[in-house]
């Protein structure tokens, strides 16, 4: 086949495949689905998935792709709204994609995200436990977060009335990305996810940086100067603020002192210089221009350092609660050696430390065992024990003739779950007992299903650390069988 008869025949099957969209009239939304859609289904039983609605609302729905199996649709009429509906509290709801479940009254989420859990578990991982615990809900639905990013741009994301006035409009934006328009960042006034000051903060800098004419970035051009803006806070009210910009200027210094000088309460004033196509932060250099380069966190008396790199639990008030779950399904004994793997700053592992003899806690992040064991010294726990490497390699017969065997194993993997060869060290290990902690529990009960012939399922937990949002945190305890 020559070049031409490619092209040709690539064309074809393109027009083949090409939908024509469908209305389909009065259809009862039912479920929800991945990823925050809901689901709806024709007369003849074909799904239609959805990123608007709540489940109960009649609709009418113009479907603009189409599987095999199923169709994607959009709402364009609504005859009938849910019982679980709400007013969204948010002025961007339905433009930024941030909190997309804003719409649904919070015991409603609650009941979703409880049923994905159990669904995924019996449905991915072939498996149900013995014992099912009631959600754990969040007490404060809004203002939750304790790390917030935001982008700068001057390619705002303009409404279609804004475009059609023809009128000249400032196209600075400070916020997130517009989903599905990776050059398109929705300007935010209010963000109902993190506190203030974190709003204050935010909008003080956009109105500085506008007023100074310093330029914001451009993801196409790459130019400008202004990049990212990260906001930490901490329950102690220590909050940490880092700029990150796509090179270095005059303008810097007077804008940090800006900053410093409009908010004294900033426990941590950072700054990056980074000019690479892409804005993570884990290859680069992070500069100090205020107060220290850390934000203490507190849980039980026990006090952590952040910093800018650090991973910590983005919703403070439930991490506490997701830890006390997992202490009490590690059902743990004081000569009980554990690890603790994905241990990240060692938040679990200290949290533990004084109810079993030993605890190792394992991560790939060489910064993160660095803060773990700086963290443990402060907090004088001595018998938890810190080691960086490669995860699915860890468990050597070295390992373990230094630290002991492990009959207590608390796993809390990112969300794809964690490498298959890390399943098969557990199943060398063969630990008493494995709690599973989760923020995707699809991977987690892949992995669940990988473990079922030596363990049994015997309770799961799920913990809401993300309320307006589709993710949900499970707790499983696993039991050699």
């Amino acid at each position: 086949m020559n070049v031409l008869d490619t092209h040709l025949k690539a064309y074809f099957c393109g027009m083949r495949n090409r939908h024509k969209s469908k209305t389909f009239e009065q259809l009862t939304i039912i479920d929800t689905a991945a990823k925050g859609k809901t689901v709806a289904k024709t007369a003849e039983g074909i799904p239609i998935f959805l990123s608007e609605g709540v489940p109960g609302d009649v609709v009418d729905i113009k479907t603009f792709k189409k599987r095999k199996g199923f169709y994607e649709g959009k709402v364009e009429r609504y005859h009938q709204k849910s019982e679980d509906r709400t007013i969204p509290a948010c002025e961007h709801f339905g433009t930024c994609g941030g909190c997309k479940w804003q719409h649904m009254q919070y015991p409603a989420q609650l009941k979703f995200k409880d049923k994905e859990v159990s669904e995924n578990l019996k449905r991915i991982g072939g498996i149900t436990p013995e014992h099912t615990a009631d959600i754990l809900g969040n007490n404060s639905p809004y203002f939750y977060r304790n790390k917030m990013e935001f982008s700068f741009s001057s390619n705002r994301w303009m409404t279609r009335e804004e475009i059609a006035s023809g009128e000249e409009f400032n196209k600075n934006a400070l916020g997130f990305h517009k989903p599905g328009m990776w050059d398109k960042i929705v300007d935010i006034e209010k963000c109902h996810l993190q506190a203030d000051p974190s709003n204050v903060i935010r909008n003080e800098i956009r109105r500085y940086a506008i007023e100074k004419k310093l330029s914001f970035f451009h993801p196409k051009d790459q130019s400008g100067f202004l990049r990212t803006l990260m906001i930490r806070t901490t329950s102690t009210g220590e909050v940490m603020v880092l700029l990150q910009l796509f090179h270095d200027a005059s303008e810097l210094a007077p804008l940090l002192e800006h900053i410093i000088t409009t908010f004294p309460e900033i426990t941590s004033l950072l700054y990056v210089i980074n000019n690479k196509a892409n804005d993570t932060l884990y290859d680069q250099d992070i500069l100090l221009y205020a107060g220290r380069d850390y934000i203490v966190e507190e849980m039980e008396g026990l006090q952590f350092k952040i910093g800018a790199k650090t991973f910590y639990q983005t919703n403070s008030q439930q991490a506490y609660e997701l830890y006390k779950v997992t202490r009490e399904f590690a059902q743990l004994k004081a000569e009980d050696v554990v690890y603790d793997l994905y241990t990240g700053i060692g938040t679990i592992a200290q949290f533990i430390a004084k109810s079993v003899a030993k605890v190792v806690g394992v991560d790939v992040v060489p910064e993160s065992i660095a803060a773990a064991k700086v963290n443990a010294a402060e907090n004088k726990i001595d018998n938890a024990f810190f080691e960086a490497g490669d995860m699915k390699a860890i468990f050597t017969e070295d390992f373990i003739n230094r630290h002991g065997k492990a009959n207590v194993v608390i796993t809390d993997p990112p969300r794809d779950g964690m490498h298959k060869d890390v399943v098969q060290q557990l199943l060398s290990l063969l630990p008493e007992r494995i709690v599973y902690v989760s923020c995707n529990s699809a991977t987690q009960a892949r992995d669940l299903a990988l473990l079922k012939d030596k363990y049994k399922l015997v309770k799961t937990q799920a913990v809401d650390m993300f309320p307006q949002t589709h993710h949900v945190e499970n707790v499983v305890l696993l039991e050699k069988i």
